[in-house]
């Protein structure tokens, strides 16, 4: 069985989606599954989040270590993929290290987008570069599933990263600007989607393995912002309940408004709590927040928290895991 590729997309920033892809990996690989965490966004983010400053060096100063390092021949026009190299974060968790120097592969990719169109071998390897790095790390460790972390962007980079997407999942915030940022990202990934079916076939080398690039929406996940004294809890609500019809209708292509309510729509994976001063706590522990314990500073009604924190992100992996069809799984071995 192939792992299902899980992208976590939106174009607007600022919205947690690194530190959700964080916490659902984790989870997974507490549930029994075989998880690679792949970082392509030009920030790093997701790498900095598993990885120590010190470790984070070495990978950067290496030649191969990295997304980048992996399709860095390609871009230099000096051959293929080099050999792709994972890092091990934990039992069954294991992580395809993101690259600040990835930022500069968005001109290449943007360039030979258009030349598959004429069949040029050359732009096929370029563009199925990402895909095929990702499908080497999962084979490499023989991973169940593959989560994601992609840029705040439209441009080349993620294009490329939707290719090599199986599935996407929204992380969003109920503001104006995540609403907007459902209405131009639908549209996108639907013209990303038709592009690459009408170029794929136009592929001269037989021989090279091309993602399908079916980008299937699985779903959105809100992360809620903490109560604000200054913030009326009206305007949450009136963006929340624009989510659904939104969604549908941006994302899905649908005109059906949907529930009232995004905790009633079955297209919302789940609604993230603000864990406050977990988080922190969480960061400097370098562990999830339901992996705190009191020697990380979690006592009293801390560890109330992190036992609710336990128990939703549980609840919300095995809603997206079996969204894309991954591999059944068991019981957490967080307590």
């Amino acid at each position: 069985m192939t792992a299902p590729v899980v992208s976590f997309f939106n174009n607007k920033g600022g919205v947690g989606k690194t530190t959700l892809v964080y916490h659902l990996a984790w989870m997974a690989a507490d549930l029994g599954a075989r998880v690679l965490a792949v970082d392509l966004d030009p920030q790093a983010n997701l790498t900095a989040a598993f990885l120590d400053e010190d470790r984070v060096e070495t990978l950067w100063g290496g030649k191969r270590q990295t997304i980048y390092g992996a399709i860095a021949p390609l871009l230099e026009g000096v051959g293929d993929l080099d050999v792709v190299e994972v890092q091990s974060v934990a039992q069954r968790l294991h992580l395809l290290a993101g690259d600040l120097r990835l930022a500069s592969a968005e001109q290449e990719f943007g360039q030979q987008w258009p030349n598959c169109l004429d069949g040029n071998a050359r732009a096929f390897r370029v563009v199925s570069a990402v895909a095929r790095a990702v499908r080497q790390a999962a084979e490499l460790v023989d991973a169940e599933v593959v989560l994601v972390d992609v840029g705040p962007s439209l441009g080349a980079i993620n294009r490329v990263a939707m290719v090599a997407s199986d599935y996407v999942v929204v992380p969003l915030s109920p503001d104006l600007y995540s609403i907007q940022g459902l209405q131009n990202l639908g549209p996108t990934l639907k013209a990303w989607r038709r592009e690459w079916s009408e170029r794929r076939p136009k592929n001269p080398s037989k021989d090279l393995w091309l993602p399908e690039g079916q980008m299937e929406p699985a779903g959105y996940v809100v992360l809620q912002h903490g109560v604000r004294v200054d913030r009326a809890v009206g305007a949450y609500d009136r963006w929340i309940r624009r989510v659904p019809a939104e969604y549908r209708a941006s994302v899905l292509g649908v005109n059906n408004t949907g529930p009232a309510k995004a905790e009633d729509d079955p297209y919302c994976l789940g609604l993230v709590k603000h864990f406050h001063s977990l988080v922190p706590m969480a960061q400097e522990a370098r562990k999830p927040v339901f992996k705190l314990r009191s020697a990380d500073g979690a006592i009293g009604a801390h560890q109330q928290a992190v036992s609710a924190a336990n128990n939703f992100f549980e609840e919300l992996t095995r809603k997206v895991l079996v969204r894309v069809d991954a591999p059944a799984l068991g019981t957490s071995a967080v307590s």
